[in-house]
């Protein structure tokens, strides 16, 4: 070894030895903090106002000029939170204040932290044991169960003895409590706050609001909400701007927060029901008695009864095909639906009730998210289930005017739904001349579009008697579900172009008509405040027609291949055929070329 190596390691050893003997010093060297306070173990700077900050006060055993920061876990500063600071000894400083932002600006984000006090003086600093978290996200909150029932879907109220729902979440509650809204009828609303006892995970609700009166018969939704230790709030179901539940199309809520108060309510049938046949309609009353009667559209009560099984058996009168309306009753509520009755012998007309747009309308919370499954939010909605209304949606001024007027002319027809048409049971398209589809038909699946278009090609004549109808396609799954809704397509099953609906006041006048569709009318339908114009036939021939004042073609009849497509265009004139000559006399003229 040459004698400069000699030395430089002679130094190395010697700078060893020295580090080694200062940082023993420092490690036994005496403490000088005495005592450290964090107003928080928690903080989350969220601006809620709720431990949004953390403070830090402490005091020294000797008089120092120091820099308080705060690191992270690996204890890299984060950020200075003072610099230069005098303490004089044995004397608590004023509190330090730290936001949660980073030295940029940012949000630190979620973990642990320490208060570093760097010592000028002594030239060493404390990184201070005790730590405290920073949490910005909310705790997960999921409404896991509503009883008594222990069914899939909602809990439904009032039960028949007497218990309310209880409401439980995924975990014991700090500052809980749970909401409940009404998200139908529409618009949505809060009814009702009620608290989770502290460590509890359950409360309870009995259906009424917070004015203490029961609520009214709809949809709600409960909605769970706690606090972690930073004083976050988590909720079961995200709340927009004005606190209400946000709902994304195609999709369920979160969690099972479905309440449903429903004193009575039945359940279409999802075919029709052949003559002299008894007929089954199930109701739901929760367990509680309910009374019921069976009435031909448009007339009084043929049947009554009362019980509390939920399959009514009942034998509809008279040998030809009707539409019967089947109402159970609960106190002052009912609900009505559709019960279809098809004469033993076969007729050439083929009247087709619209029960997958019934369904695809009907508020009803199938899965128990605490929302109606309607195919007008993407569904899926179940074609078997009960009535969420009185009356399937616009069934008063649509379908029952019509009904009434089949009736009352004593017209003999087929007649089925267009669930029964696509699952092929009951009467088929096959061996009748023609089809009128009653009431508006918004959904379809596209093998039975297919079929209708293919009886019209080969000769058939279909009558649209509603507006927006046949533009939407929809699945029909083996379960009987109806899944995948689509938006309007830009013609219509017999490639009919059209303008969508349009308000005003329009007085539509007769044209061409080779056919002889306007014989039994005026040739004027006047005073109507909604029209559904066709713009374009595609490969059609128009035959018929009747014209508003710029020359929109509303009512239209035309040829597609050997058939023949009418459309009336008129949201109003099936509530008209009652009062109105000239809608009773198109609608004739509309059957005579259906039954040829």
């Amino acid at each position: 070894m040459t004698r400069l190596a000699q030395i430089v390691f002679a130094l190395l050893v010697l700078a060893t030895g020295a580090a080694f003997f200062v940082a023993q010093e420092l490690k036994t060297a005496p403490p000088v903090l005495l005592s450290f306070r964090l107003t928080a173990p928690a903080i989350s700077p969220n601006g809620d106002g709720r431990f949004d900050r953390q403070e830090v006060s402490f005091r020294l055993k000797r008089s120092e000029l120091v820099d308080v920061a705060v690191v992270d876990e690996r204890g890299d500063e984060v950020r200075e939170l003072a610099s230069g600071i005098t303490v004089p000894a044995y004397t608590r400083i004023a509190p330090v204040s730290w936001d949660g932002r980073a030295a940029d600006g940012t949000i630190a984000p979620d973990g642990r932290y320490r208060i570093r006090v760097r010592l000028r003086r002594e030239g060493r600093s404390l990184v201070v044991p005790q730590s405290f978290l920073v949490d910005d996200t909310p705790p997960k909150v999921t409404v896991i169960s509503i009883g008594p029932n222990a069914g899939p879907g909602p809990e439904l109220l009032p039960r028949a003895d007497g218990a309310p729902a209880r409401i439980r979440i995924n975990a014991a509650a700090r500052d809980g409590r749970v909401l409940v809204f009404r998200t139908w009828p529409q618009p949505a609303l809060q009814v009702a706050t009620l608290k989770i006892a502290e460590g509890s995970s359950a409360t309870t609700w009995d259906g009424r609001g917070s004015d203490g009166r029961p609520v009214a018969p709809g949809t709600y939704l409960a909605v769970a909400q706690r606090r972690d230790a930073a004083g976050v709030l988590g909720s079961s179901v995200a709340l927009d701007r004005e606190g209400l539940p946000e709902s994304v199309y195609g999709r369920r809520l979160p969690g099972r927060g479905g309440i449903t108060v429903r004193p009575v309510a039945a359940q279409p049938p999802l075919g029709a029901t052949k003559a002299k046949s008894v007929a089954t309609v199930n109701v739901d009353a929760n367990g509680s008695r309910f009374a019921w009667s069976l009435a031909r559209v448009g007339a009084g009560a043929s049947k009554r009864g009362s019980g509390r099984r939920s399959a009514v058996r009942v034998k509809p009168p008279g040998k030809a095909s009707q539409v019967y309306l089947f109402t159970a009753k609960r106190g002052a509520l009912r609900s009505s639906v559709p019960l279809a009755v098809d004469d033993a012998a076969s007729h050439p007309v083929l009247v087709v009730l619209p029960l997958m747009t019934w369904q695809g309308r009907n508020p009803v919370d199938d899965d128990g998210d605490g929302e109606p499954n309607l195919l007008t939010t993407g569904g899926p909605v179940n074609a078997a289930r009960v009535l969420g209304t009185p009356l399937p949606q616009g069934f008063g001024s649509q379908e029952k005017p019509i009904l009434r007027w089949l009736g009352s002319a004593r017209k003999r027809y087929d007649v089925t739904t267009d669930y029964a048409l696509a699952t092929g049971t009951g009467p088929s398209l096959t061996g009748h001349s023609g089809v009128l589809l009653i009431g508006e038909t918004v959904w379809l699946p596209p093998a039975l579009s297919r079929r209708l278009r293919r009886f019209v090609t080969s000769g058939g004549t279909v009558v649209e008697a509603g507006v927006d109808s046949l533009l939407r396609g929809v699945t029909l799954t083996k379960r009987g579900q109806l899944t995948d809704p689509l938006p309007p397509a830009t013609t219509d099953i017999f490639s009919t172009t059209l303008a969508g609906l349009q308000k005003g006041n329009f007085e539509v006048t007769a044209g061409k008509d080779s056919i002889g569709l306007f014989e039994g009318t005026s040739g004027l339908f006047s005073n109507y405040d909604a029209i559904d114009e066709t713009t374009s036939v595609g490969k059609g021939k128009i035959v018929s027609s009747a014209v508003g004042g710029d020359g929109e073609i509303v009512i239209v009849a035309f040829r597609l291949g050997r058939g023949l497509v009418i459309r009336y265009g008129l949201p109003q004139l099936p509530s008209r055929i009652e009062t109105d000559s000239d809608v009773k006399g198109l609608i004739e003229r509309s059957w005579q070329l259906l039954s040829r």
